[in-house]
């Protein structure tokens, strides 16, 4: 008796804390407290620092190592997509870097790559961008994913874009970055660890593949859809409106995705990002690619390149700090339900 009553859950709980499959991190829905979705629509007004004709990414640069241009365009004043070094870099190129110890510390040069993705207009973000635009800044990426791999320091190279200053933009003219590391970041290797050891329960199945079936069939999380790629409201949403782009197809790695399944993707993030606009009065936010480190393909098969995107519609408060468990105050299922309103 005692144990059917554990399996049911409670329908007065003021809570449900609910596990990813693949970093085995755990959230909490707190139901008893939910926000309506209109609650989480963004009142502040940004100010604006940088005039576009004050803007340092309103020109050409000579030194682009990407010029993109959209359909019609053939001179070097109509590019819409370039990707510069950063003048600033956290990484820097050079030969590759030596493993220090000292004591009970690990050091190691900063050795990689640091540059710039920039999008031409400058007061209309990716949100605002059509499927097309998108797809060029994808390009990009990719683009440069399969320039950089071929260096022989670089173990992962980190795709993101941050929007808004409560996200860490410090320029307001869309722009994402790309930074190649000589190490696999934490949070990438949890993941690749959460993947592998779902495939090796499960006869090698991937976790991702079987998460983007079970959630399909379901469909109360799916928020879009086209032939080539699904946007979702994650089942353990970190935070609220955080959405996942999951290609249909199984790869590993980005850069070796196909052209169809690339503008697929572009497409759902150009949806994705204009829902959030819309729907929450154009939030601040990050997105970023998650993708297998570079090198070794054999040993990442089990993995899914996908792309996640995290709305700030919350702080880190002494709960989340202290036990890492974040807390979202509305439900995935009614984040996707109100996104798709939008959509439609």
């Amino acid at each position: 008796m005692n144990e059917d009553r554990e399996k049911q859950p409670s329908a007065d709980a003021p809570s449900e804390l609910r596990q990813d499959p693949v970093s085995g991190e755990w959230v909490v829905i707190a139901t008893g407290r939910a926000k309506r979705p209109h609650d989480f629509v963004s009142v502040r007004q940004r100010t604006t620092t940088q005039s576009k004709d004050m803007c340092p990414f309103e020109r050409m640069f000579p030194a682009a190592r990407g010029v993109y241009r959209r359909d019609g365009g053939n001179t070097a004043d109509d590019w819409f997509v370039q990707v510069v070094p950063n003048k600033y870099p956290a990484f820097v190129e050079g030969a590759c870097p030596v493993l220090r110890e000292d004591g009970p510390y690990r050091v190691t040069d900063g050795i990689g790559f640091h540059e710039i993705v920039i999008t031409r207009d400058h007061e209309r973000p990716l949100g605002l961008q059509t499927p097309a635009e998108a797809d060029l800044v994808l390009q990009a990426y990719q683009d440069r994913f399969r320039a950089i791999k071929q260096d022989p320091c670089i173990r992962y190279i980190s795709v993101f874009h941050n929007h808004g200053p409560q996200a860490g933009a410090t320029i307001e003219h869309p722009h994402s970055q790309i930074i190649a590391l000589p190490v696999i970041p934490p949070d990438i290797s949890r993941s690749i660890a959460g993947s592998q050891a779902y495939g090796e329960a499960h006869g090698g199945a991937c976790v991702h593949c079987a998460v983007l079936k079970h959630e399909l069939r379901s469909g109360e999380r799916v928020v879009y859809e086209n032939k080539d790629a699904v946007v979702l409201a994650p089942f353990a949403s970190k935070t609220a409106f955080e959405l996942r782009i999951m290609p249909r197809t199984h790869g590993a790695y980005f850069e070796n995705a196909g052209v169809s399944e690339r503008q697929g993707a572009a497409e759902a993030l150009a949806v994705s990002l204009d829902c959030l606009f819309k729907g929450l009065g154009d939030p601040d936010y990050n997105f970023f690619l998650h993708t297998a480190p570079v090198g070794h393909a054999e040993m990442f098969s089990h993995y899914h390149w996908h792309i996640e995107i995290i709305p700030k519609t919350a702080v880190w408060a002494g709960f989340e700090i202290g036990t890492g468990i974040e807390i979202s105050s509305i439900s995935p299922e009614e984040a996707a339900l109100f996104l798709k309103t939008i959509h439609h």
